[in-house]
């Protein structure tokens, strides 16, 4: 699949069932995006690594041979407190490196609910039969999905687990919450591709929904998907 084609593209299942379409973008760079954010969401953004061209080969910045994230990653350990919900200074910065990766701290503007892609289309169909209001949602090349909630889920999710029969840890959903990131679309995942957005955010979804609307379709696909 080519993620700069524009249009739609049916996301299938391993039975090849069309769930969602995902409507793409073509040539926003990370720069472009990050402002956009910035701008347009407010959220706050970080420039991370980014790849280095090594003869036929693509490298992460960090110089990690065995980098599990590489191009995707923050780039220093401070990262966190450079940080900035300002577009002017977002341009700054990746104009000094047009090509570091995009990545959204969470805990801040909002937290993130972390699915297997499986689980996560599973989910997204349940829930728009059920007409539940939905925030952006994120796909990585890493077959994970990241769904934008309102801040605090971290706290939230063990017991709204154990309260639907659950014990955390026992699923593989994960709360992005203070001290976390999402990596945020149009940022490149070494080579194994660009993430994309599952549910682009707009103005229709600028308001997020609070976790406890979407643990419990969550939870119930991360169980099928086992």
């Amino acid at each position: 699949m080519d993620e700069t084609i524009a249009g739609t593209h049916a996301v299938r299942t391993a039975g090849q069932i069309p769930l969602q379409q995902i409507p793409l973008q073509r040539g926003e760079t990370s720069l472009q995006a990050a402002v956009r954010y910035a701008g347009e969401r407010h959220w706050d953004v970080v420039p991370g690594t980014w790849l280095v061209s090594d003869g036929a080969a693509q490298r992460c910045s960090c110089g990690d041979p065995a980098c599990a994230a590489p191009g995707a990653h923050p780039a220093r350990g401070d990262w966190a407190a450079t940080a900035t919900g300002s577009p002017t200074v977002a341009r700054r910065l990746w104009q000094a490196r047009p090509d570091a990766s995009v990545l959204l701290p969470t805990g801040r503007a909002f937290d993130a609910l972390c699915v297997p892609e499986t689980a996560g289309f599973l989910a997204l169909a349940r829930l728009e039969r059920m007409e539940t209001a939905l925030g952006p949602v994120t796909l990585t090349p890493l077959r994970r999905m990241q769904f934008f909630v309102l801040p605090g889920t971290s706290g939230k999710l063990p017991e709204v687990l154990r309260t639907l029969g659950w014990s955390p840890g026992s699923l593989d959903l994960v709360a992005l919450g203070e001290g976390g990131y999402v990596v945020a679309p149009p940022t490149r995942w070494g080579t194994r591709g660009a993430v994309q957005w599952a549910r682009h955010p707009t103005s229709a979804n600028r308001w997020l929904p609070d976790a406890q609307e979407l643990i419990p379709a969550l939870a119930y696909a991360c169980a099928r998907d086992r």
